[in-house]
């Protein structure tokens, strides 16, 4: 098997040398012809369709598919040129699997791409994220499974390496039981992201509270997801822990949302007058999409009220937008109209006029 790979078998002369330069460039000049007249008919047919897919992916494998076709030009003239076959036999066994698996790499890579592009023209947003969730995941799992299998089918090609998996094969079972537990992490993580991309409990775009941080979800990984928050930071989270635990997930549906203003205020406080204005300026607010508006006691307590004023908006940055717009505008009126309203502690400070008397 090893007489194969040395150069000292290889009949290889002056003749023979120019023989093969020759053969070798008739062919590769061959293929790049081919491919050159192939692809600028598929240009033109690209450039018909009214699909962006199909221009992403033809894009994509353009180059690594030049690269296949100089390959199989040059395998059709080693099996015509004894020549040329006992140089390009050492390579064929490396350049195969890599070059086939660039390819299917390539496909792979544009068709994510383009699905995404042909999205972008669809109007559903909420469709949208979900599709592009699955895209993203599904498409990250087989370029790894693509490079995986890549590098293994040219590694099983060194002869050293051979030997070495078929030795392994004795002690198949405790190595199995090792790679296994090593693995369980990874292995854990690529089930959550599967199941993630099937399930979606939350997808790209989406707007999610975990661990008491809210923000937009950037990125979904095998093994971790990229929160956004409104600072600017990036959470790390894992994967498996929007699986294991619970999470809020305020766009699972859609973006449009009720959102409360919470009121604290003495009993005194006169709560007709408090929700017509209330009512009036938030029917006035260009934010306000005209779903809901309500105000509610929710609370009375000796010493105060609670009052929950709800209120809905298209998108969640409008309706958090809103609710500043209508605690300031509430605390300022009330400051206006019904100061007794606002809750002051009076009973500690006549306790502590007592005890300064007092003392």
């Amino acid at each position: 098997m090893l007489d194969r790979y040395r150069l000292e078998n290889w009949p290889i002369s002056q003749e023979g040398f120019v023989h093969t330069i020759i053969v070798l460039g008739g062919s590769v000049l061959a293929a790049l012809a081919i491919h050159w007249v192939l692809f600028a008919i598929l240009r033109k047919v690209t450039e018909a369709s009214s699909s962006l897919m199909d221009d992403v992916v033809v894009e994509k494998v353009r180059r690594p598919v030049r690269w296949a076709m100089i390959a199989f030009a040059i395998s059709i003239a080693a099996e015509n040129d004894a020549l040329v076959g006992n140089g390009w036999d050492v390579f064929a066994d490396f350049l195969t699997p890599a070059v086939i698996g660039w390819v299917a790499f390539a496909t792979v890579k544009g068709l994510a791409i383009g699905y995404e592009r042909q999205l972008e023209l669809e109007g559903d947003e909420v469709a949208k994220r979900g599709y592009r969730t699955r895209i993203a995941i599904l498409s990250r799992t087989a370029r790894v499974g693509i490079a995986i299998v890549t590098i293994s089918l040219i590694m099983l090609n060194i002869p050293g390496v051979r030997d070495v998996g078929t030795t392994m094969l004795a002690s198949a079972g405790l190595a199995a039981l090792a790679v296994g537990a090593a693995a369980q992490p990874a292995l854990k993580s690529l089930i959550a992201g599967l199941q993630m991309a099937l399930t979606q409990p939350l997808r790209i775009g989406d707007l999610v509270k975990v661990d008491g941080q809210a923000g937009r979800v950037e990125e979904i990984r095998m093994s971790f997801v990229t929160v956004r928050t409104w600072d600017e930071r990036v959470l790390v989270v894992p994967t498996s822990r929007f699986l294991d635990q619970s999470f809020e997930n305020w766009s699972r549906v859609s973006e449009k949302l009720t959102g409360p203003v919470m009121l604290h205020l003495d009993p005194v406080a006169k709560i007709e007058p408090i929700r017509e204005e209330f009512e009036r300026f938030v029917k006035g607010h260009a934010l306000w999409d005209g779903r809901n508006l309500a105000l509610l006691m929710t609370e009375a307590y000796p010493e105060s009220i609670e009052l929950r004023l709800s209120m809905s908006a298209d998108t969640i940055g409008d309706l958090f937008t809103l609710r500043c717009d209508v605690r300031e505008h509430m605390l300022a009126w009330l400051r206006e109209k019904q100061p007794d309203a606002l809750i002051r502690h009076r009973l500690e400070v006549e306790a502590a006029n007592q005890r300064a008397k007092g003392g």
